[in-house]
């Protein structure tokens, strides 16, 4: 049992501490999704109020800018990180429930910034990368499910429309 958890822990660490690595030297990119930050924490009200304004400027997805939902997908992906890293230094040996759940709350982030976008194709592969952290979030060992290459292949896109848009983000 202590294999498997060192073995969980190993793999989700390495795919999460990449993720946690990148994107950080980007002083504008980091700046501009703080701003954004509480509507991403609060998708329920704040997000479909922020992003009705600039529909009406963008009016070609009929939601909010490609720009605007990289951001608040780079939140999401920064609050997953910070999570993943407080859990990894606990001092304890993280559960794979911790992964799971911080999995969840990434899948639920990506889903509600995703809305704002309509059907444009950032707010596609929003939806898409939050389908496979939902697999992650419910897989029984989230460090194998997280190494899928799908979910790799997903989040690469994401980054690279992300980088297209003008956010530096890496998922």
């Amino acid at each position: 049992m202590n294999r498997f958890r060192l073995t969980c822990t190993v793999v989700v660490s390495a795919a999460l501490l990449a993720l946690a690595g990148c994107g950080e030297g980007d002083s504008t990119a980091a700046s501009a999704p703080s701003a954004s930050a509480p509507s991403a924490s609060a998708p329920d009200t704040s997000t479909a109020p922020s992003a009705a304004a600039p529909s009406s400027s963008t009016g070609a997805t009929g939601g909010a800018s490609d720009k605007e939902l990289c951001q608040n997908a780079k939140s999401a992906g920064d609050e997953m990180k910070g999570a993943f890293l407080t859990a990894m230094q606990s001092g304890k040996e993280p559960e794979p429930a911790v992964f799971q759940e911080i999995m969840k709350g990434l899948e639920q982030k990506m889903v509600a910034a995703a809305t704002a976008g309509g059907d444009s194709k950032v707010a596609g592969l929003m939806r898409d990368f939050a389908a496979e952290a939902g697999k992650v979030a419910v897989a029984a060992d989230p460090g194998t499910a997280a190494a899928n290459p799908t979910f790799e292949k997903v989040g690469e896109d994401l980054s690279a429309a992300c980088k297209a848009a003008g956010v530096k983000a890496t998922f």
